[in-house]
């Protein structure tokens, strides 16, 4: 039995040293099925009482930029660790593999957001890590598992808590 062809990955990451298994499994998929990956990173949006304290002490342009700053941050960090993870592992392979990756940064609900990138982005499959403790997932996976509208790849981070 043939596997449907995939076109769009949507591989989300909280960016931490735990997820290059995760990303591993996205880029062996792309490779396959030479689909493009779509990079996600979802950030908690400060709650409304750290909005009225920072407001009190900055300029709202200021914290506008400080703001666009950090997102741009992320962004960068993404693109040097994909850089990394390339030098890393696929420079090893016996032939050169390319990668279109586009990288996102969403501000929101971890579940919501991924959930709604997959639909926006007309996503194939989601890839997604999960912290392993006792044989369960974390919240954010199972959420996404059970919500998801298209087949979701959780792959175990190695990442234990104490």
């Amino acid at each position: 039995m043939a596997l449907p062809a995939m076109n769009t990955i949507l591989y989300t990451t909280s960016l931490g040293k735990h997820t290059r298994p995760v990303f591993r499994h996205a880029v062996n998929l792309a490779n396959q099925f030479n689909a493009k990956i779509v990079m996600l990173h979802v950030v908690e949006p400060i709650g409304e009482l750290g909005h009225a304290l920072i407001q009190n002490y900055l300029d709202e342009n200021l914290v506008k930029k400080m703001h666009d700053e950090g997102i741009n941050a992320i962004k960068d960090q993404m693109r040097e660790r994909v850089a990394a993870f390339c030098e890393d592992e696929l420079a090893s392979l016996p032939a050169p593999v390319e990668l279109n990756i586009e990288h996102v940064v969403i501000e929101g609900n971890h579940t919501d957001s991924i959930l709604r990138e997959a639909k926006t982005i007309s996503a194939d499959m989601i890839v997604i890590g999960s912290e392993n403790t006792f044989g369960h997932h974390s919240h954010t996976a199972q959420q996404v598992v059970k919500s998801a509208k298209v087949p979701v790849l959780v792959v175990p981070t190695g990442k234990k808590f104490a």
